[in-house]
């Protein structure tokens, strides 16, 4: 058999199928309106360009290379529609591609296995018309017989209804019978062309002959039906007796090289009876043959079939002859018959290539391009998306942890070295010299910027100029104050002596004793604040230099000098042993090769920790862009694949985490070598003279930070101080302003009563009403004393209309209306109005009172002015506590820890109603104005009168005395604390230390500073 001969095998294609127009644009635009959400009218370019590429596909596509690349284009956007409008009806019409029937459906499978049909039967016509007799040709012939079974295949595979006869299961199996019968020809015809084994030449002859005479036994079923042409079934009849006899003619070769002669003979027999039976069918089609009646034939099959045949009846003839002549004359071997002779075994070349890998294939991706509704993603997909991006996310945090982690790693192993401080040292070393610094060290430069914004805002001269006009203030406002309290008393005293017994004014001096006791406190708190603020303004004298140098540009000087080459004491430290300077000089050389290396294994790490920021940023950027949209649409319908496709997708960041890791071991690897030199260096240069220089460089630079440090630190305590000074001025000043007022109303309100008795007085005397007259005695009673004075007096109007309210804002109980018994004439007035001694606060029996004389005894005299109460003596003054020493809590200044002494027990003379709280209950807590003492009334059932029972006995014609108003200041609820032993409460009010509250120390409750010491250390 020739070759000419064995390349002009007339091969079938399948015909094509026909369609109409079809509208896609209506249906996509309510299914966006509907299901999206959002207007049609944004895609309308998306839906013509759909419109368009059908036509082009399925309209005026011939079958060449052109056809494929549109039909691959309009099913690929077909597949990616169907993802996003599967529920949408379309009227697809497509006629029968053998009956020419028309039949519409609705359904976009219905449209997709139609297109598919199309494409194989384009993919059939492109290997029937390749010339194969170029191996090229061969290979693509060989290619898309594959590809066409392969979508054919998968027609039945996935269409198991199909609406017409061309999609049914039985003719989609026959053409695929047809096509891989006609690819195992294809590469038979390439075996022979290559020369292979006559043995594996006669197993693919046998596996197509066997093919196509399955053929030529299923044609039989389509032959009364009129399906397909009957000259394909010629073709495939001709084929099968042809190749039957082309197996059996390559299986004769190999039995006859291997020795079996005889059964060479007989196969050779075989094969010319087929070859005739094949040629007798040939030549009856190539004289009936029309090429108009079979055009998925090509034009010359008949002659070419018959030509083929023709001479491979030739071939296997003159081979039988020649094989007869060799056995009769030579061999004389036995010939078997031919049913007994060994099966030729077939080998199956020629499988199906499916869809998938066809449009796995970049050039048929590129065909398709991009989605034409891209901008359109289902909420699925979005979701999918989702779970990707985190898983995205992970990996992206996952390395920015590690790259973290070796940076954190590598900066702590540098810090705990000390490398990047102490590198300086040994490079000043090595080039001979430590010259001095030119910027300030860190800490100073921060003292410097934080003291002069604290001078901007506020300096401390005009702090201290504001304490001295505060203490200015306050010493004139307590001396103004002792000498209008010093005037009242001498103008009481000058009404007593002007008019003898008949001034009944208490004297000032029990009434004032408070107000004198606070203003001696203050004047003493006044006293020690003053020795305080001297030695403040003393440790702001011994700094004021030294933080005027640090505030100027002048302080970076002295650092340069501190540190200069040719400072103090330094100047010989490499000259002490002249000898030595060789040696020296060879250890600074080494030691500026340890600095070099380390410098540039420093640069390394740099580098290392720059490319790694690199491929951190670049793998952001691709996890930034990748978007696997379009792949989780493509696989919408295969459930449960995300896991597995976002593995897949994940790998594409896998170099950018082997690139990461590799960042981190050769860091590794750099700081292990930067660790070594850096310890040679240290035990090298450590104990040479350039480290003694440099030791004492750095000797002379902390002194000077010290120097500047304590100047510092001593600058914060007068800041410090200055500021409780200020708090203390300004809460001496209220309590000043207090005591003034109070004072004032005293004054006024004394004044206003000395008025009074002094009118009264004189119009005793001019009355001339007689003192002497002798009174009605009972036995060796004492005179009865003059009668009760009457509660309508101005005086004691003014103190009934004064508000004495609780700590609760209730208003005291009223006194009893009975007007109190006192004496008023009988004793003398010093007696009568002296002041408890210390050691006992309340009144007691040691003022006996006179029995009361009997009621017919009270002598006759005519009616006089009653004398005025003396409660309406008393001022509504509350008493306030002096504040303590602003500097108590300074640590800078020594202090003892005394216990605070006991609080002075409240009298209940109701003249003394000024008694001073104790220290700790007036005093109020930091940032608080200082509370005064309410003086609320006691019920009377609950008050004693010193030791003197209230009640007097029943034969007194006089009244009950009201109870004793006690201005105590203690607060409601808490018990009197007890008096202090005699003779050590003088010693306690005038020791007693002044405390400042919020700043006591752990351990006491108050942190007291004694009256005349100061910043004692």
């Amino acid at each position: 058999m020739s070759l000419l001969s064995a390349h002009n095998s007339p091969m079938i294609s399948i015909p094509k199928k026909t369609t109409e127009e079809v509208d896609w644009t209506t249906p996509i635009r309510n299914a966006i309106a509907h299901s999206y959400g959002e207007d049609p009218d944004n895609y309308a370019q998306e839906c013509a360009n759909l419109q368009r590429c059908r036509q082009d596909a399925v309209k005026g596509a011939g079958s060449d290379m052109t056809a494929k690349d549109l039909l691959h284009k309009y099913f690929g956007q077909l597949e990616l529609l169907e993802l996003r409008f599967s529920e949408i009806r379309v009227n697809f019409p497509w006629r029968d591609a053998f009956t020419n029937k028309l039949i519409t459906q609705t359904s976009i499978a219905y449209e997709k296995a139609s297109i598919i049909f199309q494409i194989a039967a384009t993919h059939s016509a492109i290997a029937a018309s390749q010339n194969r007799s170029d191996p090229e040709g061969l290979k693509r012939a060989f290619y898309y017989f594959r590809t066409t079974a392969g979508m054919l295949t998968y027609i039945n595979d996935n269409f198991l209804h199909a609406p017409s006869l061309d999609l049914s299961r039985e003719i989609i199996k026959f053409l695929v019978g047809i096509i891989l019968a006609q690819a195992t020809e294809v590469f038979l015809e390439k075996c022979t062309d290559e020369k292979k084994s006559n043995a594996l030449v006669a197993k693919i002859a046998a596996q197509t002959a066997f093919m196509y005479t399955s053929l030529s036994e299923e044609a039989k079923e389509f032959m009364g039906k009129g399906i397909f042409d009957r000259n394909w079934i010629t073709v495939i009849q001709t084929k099968a007796k042809y190749f039957t006899s082309l197996s059996q003619y390559y299986r004769g070769l190999a039995d006859s090289a291997a020795g079996k002669h005889g059964d060479a003979l007989v196969r050779f027999q075989v094969a010319e009876t087929a070859a005739k039976e094949a040629n007798r069918t040939a030549s009856s089609f190539a004289s009936l043959f029309v090429t108009q009646m079979s055009p998925n034939l090509p034009p010359d099959a008949g002659p070419a079939l018959q030509e083929l045949t023709k001479a491979h009846l030739a071939v296997v003839t003159d081979k039988k002859n020649e094989a007869q002549r060799e056995n009769d004359l030579i061999y004389n071997a036995i010939l078997p018959t031919p049913e007994t002779l060994p099966q030729i075994e077939k080998a199956v070349v020629a499988t199906p290539i499916t869809i998938q890998e066809v449009y796995a294939s970049p050039d048929v991706q590129k065909v398709i391009g991009q989605d034409m509704f891209v901008r359109l993603i289902p909420l699925s997909v979005h979701e999918s998306a989702s779970v990707y991006s985190e898983e995205k996310a992970k990996l992206v945090r996952g390395e920015v942890e590690k790259a973290d982690n070796a940076e954190v790693e590598v900066k702590s192993a540098l810090d705990a070295l000390g490398i990047k401080e102490g590198l300086a040292r040994y490079k000043a070393i090595a080039e001979g010299g430590v010259g001095g610094e030119a910027e300030l060290p860190a800490e100073v430069r921060r003292w410097k910027e934080d003291i002069a914004l604290m001078e901007e805002r506020e300096g401390v001269e005009g702090i201290v100029s504001e304490l001295v006009r505060m203490k200015d203030t306050v010493k004139r406002e307590l001396e103004g104050i002792s000498r209008d309290l010093d005037a009242e008393s001498r103008a009481c005293e000058a009404m007593r002596v002007k008019y003898d017994h008949l001034w009944t004014q208490a004297p000032s001096a029990a009434l004032t004793k408070t107000l004198r006791q606070d203003l001696k406190s203050h004047l003493s708190a006044l006293d020690a604040a003053a020795q305080s603020d001297q030695q403040v303004v003393h440790l702001w004298e011994s700094v004021r230099g030294e933080i005027q140098l640090l505030l100027s540009p002048e302080v970076e000087d002295v650092f340069r000098a501190s540190t200069a080459n040719g400072g103090a004491g330094s100047e010989n430290l490499l000259d002490l042993d002249v000898g030595s300077e060789a040696k020296d000089e060879e250890e600074r050389i080494r030691i500026g090769q340890f600095v070099e290396e380390i410098e540039e294994r420093l640069g390394r790490l740099n580098k290392i920790s720059h490319e790694r920021g690199q491929v951190l940023k670049d793998l952001k950027d691709k996890v930034q862009q990748d978007d696997v949209s379009h792949l989780l649409l493509l696989n919408r319908r295969n459930t449960g694949v995300e896991s597995t496709l976002f593995a897949g997708e994940l790998e594409k960041f896998r170099p950018y985490q082997q690139r990461l890791s590799a960042t981190v071991h050769h860091e590794q690897v750099t700081l292990q070598e930067l660790t070594q030199l850096w310890r040679g260096l240290r035990e090298m240069a450590g104990r040479g003279a350039g480290a003694k220089k440099w030791e004492e460089r750095e000797r002379r630079k902390k002194d000077t930070v010290r120097r500047f440090s304590r100047a510092r630190d001593v600058y914060m305590e007068v800041r410090d101080g200055l500021a409780k000074g200020l708090q203390f001025y300004t809460e001496l000043t209220e309590l000043t302003s207090a005591l003034k007022r109070n004072a004032e109303s005293f004054i006024s309100e004394r004044t206003a009563e000395r008025e009074a008795l002094a009118s009264q007085a004189e119009m005793e005397r001019r009355l001339a009403i007689p003192k002497s007259t002798p009174a009605p005695t009972r036995g060796d009673k004492p005179p009865v004393p003059p009668p009760p004075p009457k509660p309508s007096t101005g005086l004691e109007s003014s103190f009934a209309s004064m508000n004495l309210r609780g700590a609760n804002g209730a208003m005291s109980p009223p006194p009893p209306q009975a007007p109190p018994q006192r004496q008023w004439t009988s004793p003398p007035p010093s007696s009568h109005y002296a002041s408890p001694p210390p050691s006992q606060p309340q009144h007691s029996s040691s003022f006996p009172l006179p029995p009361p004389p009997p009621p017919d005894s009270q002598p006759s005299v005519p009616y006089l002015p009653s004398p005025p109460t003396q409660p309406s003596s008393q001022p509504s003054y509350q008493s306030s506590a002096p504040p303590s020493d602003p500097y108590a809590s300074l640590g800078l200044f020594g202090s003892t820890n005394t216990p605070s002494p006991p609080a002075r027990p409240p009298p209940s003379q109701q003249y003394s109603s000024y008694a001073p709280p104790p220290p700790q209950q007036q005093q109020a807590g930091y940032g608080q104005a200082p509370q005064q003492s309410s003086y609320a009334l006691p019920p009377p059932s609950q008050s004693q009168y010193g030791g003197y029972q209230s009640r007097p006995p029943a034969s007194s014609p006089f009244p009950p005395p009201p109870p004793p108003i006690n201005y105590g200041s203690q607060q409601y609820g808490a018990s009197p604390q007890p008096p202090p032993p005699p003779g050590t409460q003088q010693q306690q009010q005038q020791q007693q230390p002044y405390y400042y509250a919020g700043y006591a120390p752990q351990g006491s409750q108050q942190y007291q500073y004694p009256q005349g010491q100061g910043y004692g250390r």
